[in-house]
C-alpha cells in the first residue's frame, strides 16, 4: 500500500519536533518557535498547546495522562501541569547536568526513558554548565521518597537520537549516529533484563554512505499495533532520501514509503482509529497519511 503524505500543518521556522496524540488531537512541537501546537482532524483546526515552551523536541503521554517533554533549551526533562505551568523532573546525573533531551518514551510503570545526545545548539542562560564526558540513553524513574532520580542505561552510544520500547516492554529500540559525528548509524535493539538494566544489542539495520556522503540515519520512531517499528530518517543529501522505514521486531524491512518534505524528524499515528500517520519535517512542516491500512499501538 502507498502512504499519500499531505501536509496539514506549517511551514514554521526551523525544523519540527516531537508528536503525540492526545484522544482528539494531535499535539507537535514548533522547536525554534518555542511552542507545542494541536491539530484536530475533524475541521483542520490548528491551536496553540503550550506557549515559551524553551526549544521542546520529544513529547509523550505517560500511562496515566500526564504529558512530558524533552526541553532540549533547557537540559531537562519537564512535566506539564493541569494548572498550565511546567515542573522539572531530575537534571543531574552523579551530580552533573545532563546533555540534551531529545526523544522519549515511558513505560507502564511511568519511568521515563530519553535519548540525551549533545546539541550545536546551546542551552539557554550561562554557559556554565559542561556537557557529560558521554552521550547516552537515560531513564527517569521515582524513588522511595517519591522524587525523580536519573540512571544510566547505554554504555556504548554516541549519538542517540529516538527510543522505542517493545509492547511487551523487553526489548529497548535506539536510532544511534548522526551524520557528521564519529560512529556508525544504525538501529539498534536492547535486551531490557529484569533490572532495568540492558544487555548487548542487535544491529536492525545500519546506513551507509554513497558518492554524495554519509546516510542519515533515524530520527524518529513509533510502533503499530503488530509491534513493528515505523521508522524515519533520511535526507535529501545522500541515499535514498526521506524515506519511513517499518521494520519487523527481528529488523527486517517490510515496507517502506518516500517522505516529503527535507529531513524527517519524528512520526506517530493519530486519528480516532490510530490509523493515519503523521511526520515532522525539518522543512517546518508536519505531514499526514490517512488509511495506511496500520494502527498504531495503545500502549495503555
Amino acid at each position: 500500500m502507498t502512504f499519500n503524505f499531505e501536509r496539514i500543518a506549517g511551514p514554521y521556522q526551523g525544523a519540527m519536533g516531537g508528536l503525540a496524540w492526545d484522544g482528539s488531537r494531535m499535539l507537535f512541537s514548533t522547536v525554534d518557535e518555542g511552542f507545542i501546537r494541536s491539530y484536530g482532524p475533524s475541521g483542520g483546526q490548528i491551536g496553540e498547546y503550550k506557549k515559551h515552551a524553551n526549544r521542546i523536541n520529544g513529547i509523550a503521554f505517560g500511562p496515566d495522562g500526564r504529558l512530558f517533554a524533552c526541553q532540549d533549551g533547557g537540559r531537562r526533562v519537564i512535566q506539564f501541569l493541569a494548572d498550565g505551568t511546567a515542573a522539572v523532573t531530575a537534571t543531574r546525573l552523579d551530580g552533573a547536568i545532563h546533555n540534551h533531551p531529545s526523544d522519549l518514551v515511558i513505560d507502564r510503570a511511568n519511568r521515563i526513558w530519553f535519548t540525551d545526545p549533545y546539541s550545536r545548539v546551546i542551552a539557554f542562560g550561562p554557559q556554565i554548565f559542561p556537557p557529560l564526558d558521554h552521550a547516552s540513553v537515560l531513564r527517569l524513574e521515582v524513588d522511595e521518597r517519591h522524587a525523580w532520580k536519573i540512571r544510566r542505561v547505554t554504555f556504548d552510544t554516541a549519538a542517540p537520537r529516538a527510543v522505542q520500547l517493545s509492547p511487551d516492554e523487553k526489548t529497548l529500540y535506539v536510532a544511534e549516529g548522526e551524520v557528521g559525528r564519529k560512529g556508525p548509524r544504525e538501529l539498534r535493539a536492547y535486551p531490557v533484563r529484569d533490572d532495568g538494566t540492558v544487555g548487548p544489542y542487535t544491529v536492525m539495520h545500519a546506513f551507509g554512505a554513497d558518492h554524495c556522503g554519509e546516510h542519515r540515519g533515524v530520527e524518529g520512531m513509533c510502533l503499530d499495533s503488530e509491534g513493528n517499528v515505523l521508522a524515519v530518517g533520511g535526507s535529501r543529501d545522500a541515499g535514498a532520501g526521506p524515506t519511513l522505514f517499518v521494520f519487523a521486531p527481528d529488523g527486517a524491512i517490510l515496507e517502506t514509503h518516500r517522505l516529503p518534505g527535507g529531513s524527517p524528524m519524528r512520526c506517530a499515528f493519530g486519528d480516532s482509529a490510530l490509523d493515519s500517520l503523521y511526520v515532522t519535517s525539518g522543512d517546518g512542516c508536519v505531514y499526514r497519511a490517512q488509511n495506511t491500512g496500520r494502527r498504531g499501538l495503545n500502549r495503555w
